[in-house]
């Protein structure tokens, strides 16, 4: 190992990890090429980023990182993230997550991770968590889930449920607790805030951050709430 090459691993892991921008059209340029064309850089990249638990990705010659599965430094705890997206309680945290899940299944046409949707709207992801909801909850017995997964998903679905679409036609595009569409735009907001989707005159686009965890962080931990939308795991496999 060179001290050069290892100065150019630092700066890519650097830049990475403060929430810059390494592609290949930008302005980091010179890093993009370096990471892809110097072996040994590559290599020592990817072993930083393995030994501090964060996740590299490669797409539309770009790169981008994400926190591994546990990681306390790089990701967020559930209290973090509720101080983040702007909820109070367990359930509701997991409401935005599963809404985060529709959001995903909304983006792809016939669940084709490489076809995307080009925008999505609040509409749309109402419709999808209805859709996702009814879904599991006619499948937990068939499933044969724990009891712990059957109140789990039971719990969200009478709380989505009890929630009207919107409050007031005023308050529909406000985020908030009190109703679906004040939900998906809380939602939304974290999302575009984390740098995953673009927000025009209420529809959402997909950033290039967000392709790049669906195309390989989401299709390697796909978990078991993947099992129960598609219907078991064999049928997952297919």
């Amino acid at each position: 190992m060179t001290d050069k090459n290892l100065d150019k691993a630092l700066d890519i892991v650097s830049v990475l990890i403060n929430g810059g921008e390494i592609k290949k059209n930008g302005g980091s340029a010179g890093l993009y090429e370096e990471y892809e064309s110097g072996t040994e850089v590559y290599d020592i990249v990817n072993t930083i980023l393995k030994k501090l638990n964060i996740n590299i990705y490669e797409y539309n010659y770009g790169l981008y990182i994400t926190g591994g599965e546990g990681n306390r430094i790089f990701g967020y705890t559930n209290d973090e993230l509720k101080k983040e997206i702007g909820v109070k309680l367990n359930r509701e945290l997991y409401m935005c997550y599963f809404i985060m899940y529709a959001v995903m299944t909304r983006f792809y046409k016939a669940g084709n991770v490489s076809t995307f949707t080009e925008y999505i709207k609040s509409e749309d992801v109402i419709s999808a968590v209805d859709s996702l909801l009814s879904h599991i909850m006619g499948d937990l017995n068939v499933l044969g889930a724990s009891q712990i997964e059957e109140g789990s998903f039971k719990e969200l679905a009478l709380t989505w449920e009890d929630m009207p679409m919107v409050i007031t036609e005023e308050s529909s595009l406000r985020a908030g607790r009190s109703s679906k569409a004040g939900f998906v735009k809380l939602t939304f907001n974290f999302m575009v805030s984390q740098g995953l989707l673009l927000e025009s005159d209420g529809r959402y686009y997909p950033k290039d951050r967000f392709k790049a965890l669906m195309e390989n962080y989401y299709d390697r931990y796909k978990g078991r709430l993947y099992e129960l939308l598609k219907g078991g795991k064999e049928n997952a496999a297919d």
